[in-house]
This record gives structure tokens, sequence and C-alpha cells, in this order.
């Protein structure tokens, strides 16, 4: 947890500097709107969330979910979280065409 803590705190801190920057500023032009798709493209925020303000609402919740051991779970491949762990060290799993060992591996959208 503590992992995914330090990742979203990195993501927050991202966003409060480029909100503390002007609205034109080019910088926060095209870093927020970088940042805002990477989001969107893990399904952290959703379309009609497409602002900095919505970036610091995140919570851990919302990363684990993210998270290929619990969409293995969530899909029905596996009976438990621990049993969809054993399955991606196992490599029994592949997102899109490659195969994937690390349970923590973010899933995109387009992946599922």
């Amino acid at each position: 947890i503590w992992r995914v803590q330090l990742a979203l705190a990195k993501i927050r801190k991202a966003a409060r500097t480029l909100l503390m920057l002007d609205e034109n500023d080019p910088k926060r032009v095209f870093e927020g709107a970088a940042l805002l798709r990477r989001m969107v493209r893990y399904k952290l925020l959703g379309e009609d969330e497409k602002r900095l303000d919505f970036v610091l609402q995140l919570t851990t919740q919302k990363l684990l979910e993210r998270r290929l051991q619990t969409r293995v779970f969530k899909s029905g491949l596996a009976k438990s979280v621990h049993h969809a762990r054993v399955l991606i060290r196992q490599r029994h799993v592949r997102v899109g065409k490659q195969l994937v060992n690390v349970p923590s591996f973010m899933v995109r959208t387009d992946s599922e």
C-alpha cells in the first residue's frame, strides 16, 4: 500500500504545482494535458472529470483497483485475490499480447 501511496503523492504534487501556475502558462497547458490524459487512460478519472482539481481527489483505492491482481480477480479468472497473484506470478495471464508476471502492473483501459 505504501508504494501506491507514494505514487499517488507524486501525482498529486505534480497537479498542485501545475495548479499554482497561470492558466495560460505553456508548461501548465502541456504537462496538465499529459497528466490528465494519463489519468483517463488508466481510468482513474472519467471523461467528464478532465480538470486538475479532480486529480487532487484521487484515492489509493482507485489506484489499487487498476492493479492487474485486482483486475484478474474482478474479472472472475481467479477465486480470490491470492489466487490471482499466484496465476500472475506463474505467467498464466496475458495483457494484450504481452505476458505479465508482475501483480502490481497497472492495467490501462485499452488493455483490459
